[in-house]
């Protein structure tokens, strides 16, 4: 019997060898992007041991896969998300959560820091932070930095056993000595107004934007993992206030958000993509998007890095080949269109006056819309993003030409030279 043919990967997000999960401390440094995330290899499914995977390249979008930063062992029986800082001299940090079988949810944070210049071989340091032990805490993990004017505030998400969700805060002028803050927010599991935000926040990250804050977590319930929040607000003396609560992400796929700083400083944003998967591996990473605020949400745009990769002036008349394709829908064009293979829609896209239902694979979704819209479609994934939030989700790739019927949208092919 010949082998089942290979499932087609996506060519402008990434994707591994085996399980991928949270991407985390992404840093633009000496010319190229440093792109960390959680990694099973040899297996499509999660396994406790995470692996720190490690990929480099000059764009967002040409990332080559290294030899795993950090993997378990030397006290680690997982090595779970975190984050990166880079010191005064130019000298690189990972804190990580140091996980062990006994107490999986309660992690520690500890530190590596790499042997060469270019971040291949990485030394495990001291554990640098445990769970505090005047909270009762259920869960511990996930730290992520941001920099204040006297040196770092690090936040690390929390379960609290009374039933909120959280974020604890530490601060240093160094990077090396931490002090214990307090929560840095805290928010009951029953409270649904705006919004829920579950019982746990993982991968907390507050990110400053134009003189303003936001705080991203991902919500997680009872091993559910729900989607991805923020609120805006203020972050000062090591707590946030909230103004209001939005919900960021739709659609099976998004979760796992992480921030960070792009070749300008500009701030932006990745998802890990659940959901998407081959024969041999499984997860992907969501496109990479700049963050901005506009009428008091976070708008996210696919990352200027895309552009290079787009052929233009394709009439939209014309007979498409390929699976990766750019799609711009401008608020002011009809309020239909599809995708069509063979005379039948594969997918579609209908406008209403707050939500856009998309239907494709025999499965519809219906999330907010706002402003113009930007598709991805990239193999097995479609991605959808306006100033309402980011929906993604898996699809059959489009294998064989395919044509657009209805709204007046601009496409363009993206393609690697």
């Amino acid at each position: 019997m010949e082998p089942a043919p290979a499932l087609p990967r996506p060519k402008f997000h990434f994707t591994s060898q085996g399980w991928i999960n949270d991407p985390h401390a992404i840093t633009f440094a000496n010319g190229r992007y440093h792109h960390f995330f959680q990694y099973v290899p040899g297996q499509t499914a999660w396994g406790l041991g995470c692996s720190w995977g490690h990929a480099s390249g000059p764009d967002l979008f040409s990332l080559e896969e290294l030899k795993p930063a950090l993997v378990p062992g030397e006290g680690d029986d997982g090595v779970w998300s975190g984050s990166l800082i880079i010191d005064a001299a130019g000298t690189p940090t990972i804190f990580y959560t140091s996980v062990t079988s006994d107490h999986p949810a309660l992690g520690a944070v500890r530190t590596a820091t790499p042997l060469d210049d270019d971040w291949i071989e990485w030394q495990k340091g001291p554990i640098v932070l445990s769970p505090p032990v005047v909270e009762s805490l259920s869960a511990f993990r996930d730290p992520s930095f941001i920099r204040s004017a006297d040196g770092w505030h690090m936040i690390v998400g929390a379960a609290f056993a009374d039933g909120r969700a959280g974020a604890l805060g530490y601060s240093s002028t160094d990077g090396v000595t931490w002090r214990e803050d307090g929560p840095v927010l805290s928010r009951s599991t029953n409270e649904n107004r705006p919004l829920w935000s579950g019982a746990m926040w993982e991968c907390p990250q507050i990110v400053e934007i134009d003189g303003q804050h936001a705080l991203i977590v991902s919500v997680w319930d009872d091993d559910v993992l729900v989607d991805v929040v923020y609120a805006l607000g203020n972050f000062a003396d090591g707590a946030f206030t909230v103004r209001t609560w939005r919900r960021l992400s739709y659609g099976p796929s998004p979760y796992a958000a992480t921030t960070f700083q792009d070749a300008e400083g500009k701030p932006c944003m990745m998802f890990w993509l659940r959901e998407i998967a081959g024969t041999e591996w499984m997860g992907a990473h969501s496109i990479p998007y700049r963050i901005s605020i506009e009428d008091d949400s976070l708008m996210l745009t696919p990352h200027p890095d895309l552009d290079n990769y787009q052929i233009p002036d394709r009439r939209r008349s014309e007979t498409l080949p390929g699976s990766a394709y750019d799609i711009l829908w401008p608020a002011s064009a009809e309020n239909h269109f599809e995708i069509r293979q063979d005379h039948a829609a594969v997918l579609s896209f209908e406008r209403g006056s707050t939500h856009l239902a998309v239907c494709l694979q025999n499965e519809e979704y219906s999330f907010p819309w706002a402003g113009d819209i930007r598709i991805i479609v990239d193999g097995p994934v479609v991605e959808v993003c306006s100033r309402a939030g980011v929906f993604a989700a898996p699809m059959a790739a489009l294998e064989k030409s395919w044509t657009i019927v209805g709204a007046d949208v601009t496409v363009y092919r993206l393609a690697r030279e």
